[in-house]
């Protein structure tokens, strides 16, 4: 028989079975997460199934991020609901303001190599940077999982990702990201998995790996994992993860099939509104006013995604007039390193407008929200029509460091342009 992809193997652990691709199985769920916008619709669906307590408090987990910052009557009263909840069945709550979920969840040492995630936020797939099967869930699925501790699921086809060469300067994880989104398409790799190989994957730290995992949604995919390494031992060690089983893919694994991406050969990128997938080079639209620049969300809100951006704001220490600079940490933890380290500071410094750690102004449910007809260029992972929260804005996406570029200058602009590095 031919040898297993990671997600045959971790699926095949977590069903006590011999899965193969296109297997039903029925797994054991190692932890079950809901936000505030799922969590309420599984309390409903927990009780219309007869749910009377939960498989195990300690293997579940609450995150308020998607109503950081905007609790208007109809927010609390949901967060009140979820709490009440909580209280009564034991569940850990992570309040407004202390990050978005998947960040949570690795921080905390929930997520890590050869374990199964689910989540009920399409971008619980970030965790598979830590060599995890993490994949996203419904509201109904959560609330199944909450009473029975499994979950079914049909064993998913791989796309073997092979990362080679070494990004130039001015050439980050978002564009490796969106060179991928190009490749592949919004829709090419559904109910697959990303599995990412090669020198390059080896070489990115976490941070770097977790921006190509959380992008993975936005292909379709219902995992994307890297193989576990020590810059993951090195990533759970202080964070109390036990016992950690390394998963990787045998030699003669059968994939669905294989991309190469040649690093070395990228220049930065941006996708265009309103979909993910319209990626083009940053200097087919070099010179598009922007009004809003958005630094933060789980694609590009931990500390190494604002030392980049500051790397090109520092030495232009002005941000263009009728720019509006919104600045949201991943969490709690991530924001206390900026301010220990004086980046906050800096950015605020410089005009920026900080929010709290969570979801921010990405979905458009908390935080400022675009005027009509604006441009906005962002660090997020999706740019659909009302993505922010209005349909008459248009969003681009970009990494940090070309975000930053566009604050300093009001329009796109290669960063590689403010770095003396431009080819």
């Amino acid at each position: 028989m031919p040898g297993k992809t990671i997600s045959e193997k971790i699926l095949s652990r977590k069903s006590r079975q011999d899965a193969c691709v296109g297997d039903l199985v029925i797994c054991e769920v190692d932890v079950a997460m809901g936000t505030d916008g799922s969590v309420p619709m599984a309390i409903d669906f927990f009780r219309q199934m007869g749910g009377t307590r939960v498989f195990d408090p300690e293997r579940i987990v609450f995150v308020l991020d998607h109503y950081a910052c905007r609790l208007q009557p109809e927010a609390g009263d949901l967060h009140v609901l979820i709490k009440e909840f909580a209280v009564q069945h034991g569940i850990t709550v992570y309040d407004a303001g202390e990050g978005i979920s998947h960040q949570i969840m690795m921080e905390s040492g929930r997520t890590g190599p050869g374990r199964l995630l689910v989540g009920a936020d399409s971008h619980s797939v970030a965790g598979g940077a830590l060599n995890a099967f993490a994949t996203g869930i419904g509201s109904s699925d959560l609330a199944a999982t909450m009473i029975s501790g499994r979950i079914w699921l049909k064993v998913p086809q791989s796309i073997r990702v092979i990362l080679d060469g070494q990004c130039e300067e001015g050439v980050h994880a978002k564009d490796v990201a969106l060179a991928l989104v190009r490749a592949i398409g919004s829709d090419g790799a559904s109910y697959m998995t990303l599995e990412f190989q090669g020198q390059a994957a080896g070489d990115m730290n976490i941070d770097d790996r977790l921006v190509l995992s959380n992008m993975a949604a936005e292909m379709g995919a219902k995992a994307g994992i890297f193989r576990a390494d020590q810059k993951t031992s090195a990533y759970l060690a202080p964070r109390g993860a036990g016992d950690i089983i390394e998963v990787d893919a045998d030699p003669d694994a059968r994939y669905f099939s294989q991309i190469t991406l040649d690093l070395s050969e990228l220049t930065p990128l941006i996708a265009c509104p309103h979909a993910v997938d319209n990626v083009v080079n940053i200097s087919e639209v070099a010179g598009t006013p922007i009004q809003m620049v958005y630094l933060g969300t789980c694609t590009g809100g931990r500390v190494p995604d604002f030392h980049q951006a500051l790397a090109i704001l520092k030495a232009h220490p002005r941000i263009a007039p009728g720019v509006q600079l919104l600045v949201t940490p991943a969490s709690r933890e991530v924001e206390a390193e900026l301010r220990k380290d004086g980046t906050l500071d800096k950015l605020i410094d410089l005009g920026a407008i900080m929010t709290p750690p969570g979801c921010g102004s990405c979905c458009g449910t908390a935080g400022p929200i675009p005027a009509d007809g604006i441009n906005v260029l962002s660090t997020a992972n999706r740019n659909f029509k009302a993505r922010m929260g209005n349909a008459k804005a248009a969003i681009y996406l970009a990494s940090p460091a070309a975000c930053a570029a566009a604050a300093i200058t009001g329009r796109i602009t290669d960063p590689r342009l403010l770095m003396g590095s431009s080819r």
